[in-house]
């Protein structure tokens, strides 16, 4: 003969199933609220960088440039040239080469340089890298010039 559970061991497990399927519901519900509370990071702030290249004697110079962030210093010097493309521009007294970019970091990666290459004539060139519109930094040589804020 089979007798029936008394009533308070049914209303333990079945307090016991509920307050299990309560917690696991409210593990669930915490989790989903923590991962929607937090917004994600604001992008950084990018910075106007302003780079001007031109020669006493008019001549066509090789210009490297910056206008990327690299994401780091690893990928950077894996392959620098990924990041710092090449033009070749005619310049003068009269005749600069402009270039506007924006950059987030521009103390550690704003660079423009250019060159008269092998040539034996000396143009006398000139850069210069302007943040934000205030001057940052100049060079002249006369077969080439670097503008940078970091020390390359």
């Amino acid at each position: 003969m089979m007798f029936a559970p008394p009533r308070h061991r049914a209303r333990r497990r079945l307090l016991s199933v509920l307050s299990a399927v309560f917690v696991a519901g409210s593990g669930v519900m915490v989790a989903g609220a923590t991962a929607h509370a937090q917004p994600p990071p604001p992008p950084p702030a990018l910075h106007n960088v302003k780079y001007t290249v031109f020669a006493e004697q008019p001549f066509n110079v090789a210009i490297y440039y910056r206008d990327t962030d690299p994401p780091n210093w690893a990928d950077y010097s894996h392959n620098p040239y990924v990041y710092s493309p090449k033009v070749e521009a005619q310049v003068g007294p009269d005749q600069q080469w402009v270039l506007d970019v924006m950059l987030a970091n521009p103390n550690e990666w704003a660079m423009v340089t250019a060159t008269s290459g092998q040539s034996p004539q000396k143009p006398n060139i000139h850069c210069v890298l302007a943040v934000d519109g205030v001057v940052v930094s100049t060079d002249a040589g006369p077969n080439g010039a670097l503008c940078s804020i970091r020390n390359w």
